[in-house]
Order: C-alpha cells, then structure tokens, then sequence
C-alpha cells in the first residue's frame, strides 16, 4: 500500500487552493491533519459542503498532485464514514477510494472498447476494477468557529 505524505503546514491554505483548484473558499488554518492543525471554516451556511471539499482537495493533493505521474491515483471519492463534535470542532472520518491513473485508464478504454460485445466478462471486469481500488480511511478535523452544527 502506497503511504502518502502529509501537507506541510505553513502555506496559506486559501492561497494553495485558489493556485492548485482555482477554487475560493472562505477558510484558513491548515489541512485538518490534527485538531491542532485543523483546517478553519468561515462560511457558517454550507460547512458540509466545505469540509468535504476541502477532504476532497487533501486527498487529490497527496495522492495525485505531489507524486510522480507512474505514482498518481485518480478516480479519487470520499464517503463520510464517521463525525465527532467537539466544541466548535468536527472530526470527520472519510473513506477514500482511489485507483491508479493509468490502471484506472485503462479499465475505461477497456470497457468502451468491449462493453457491446458478446464475449465481454462485465462482471469480471469490475471485480478486477474494484480489485484494483485503493481503500485508505482519513480523519480530518474541521474548526466551524462559533457554528458548530
């Protein structure tokens, strides 16, 4: 199983992710790797939302971003497993699965290619697919500041 490097805390994280999602995001802080170093939600309508988008963002940092193209994952999805409140802090509990790039690519051409054809194995090729489907569970804290719905 590959092992992902953290993000560095010190970087602005509003600025990293109008550079790396052209994306704004009323936040601050960090990326959540610690209720230390939780990431800081300014935007008291849509905190859900935001959380997981800013997971979503973690992740695709450290599994696609960071790593040489042979090493990257796509196919990147996050499920809320778990979320605990502690005063105006969230943790929350993601699962991420993930698959290779070029795994992944080629999986989709296979199935273009095959999906009508007779002697196509279509439910062999989603087990090999889901075979080949990374399974990491994160925790992310989250501080809502003074919501903490």
């Amino acid at each position: 199983m590959s092992i992902f490097k953290e993000i560095l805390p010190g970087d602005d994280i509003k600025e990293v992710i109008k550079a790396a999602f052209d994306a704004d995001l009323d936040v601050k802080g960090e990326w959540g790797y610690s209720k230390e170093l939780a990431s800081i939600i300014q935007d008291d309508e849509h905190i859900k939302e935001i959380e997981h988008t800013l997971a979503t963002m973690r992740a695709y940092i450290e599994m696609n971003m960071t790593l040489e193209k042979v090493e990257r994952y796509g196919s990147i999805n996050l499920n809320e497993k778990d979320r605990v409140k502690d005063g105006s802090f969230h943790k929350v509990t993601y699962e991420i699965s993930a698959m290779k790039e070029d795994e992944y690519a080629g999986f989709i051409d296979e199935y273009k290619k095959g999906h009508s054809k007779p002697e196509f194995d279509i439910s062999d090729h989603f087990k090999r697919r889901k075979e080949s489907t990374l399974i990491r569970e994160v925790t992310h804290w989250f501080d809502v500041l003074n919501n903490p719905s």
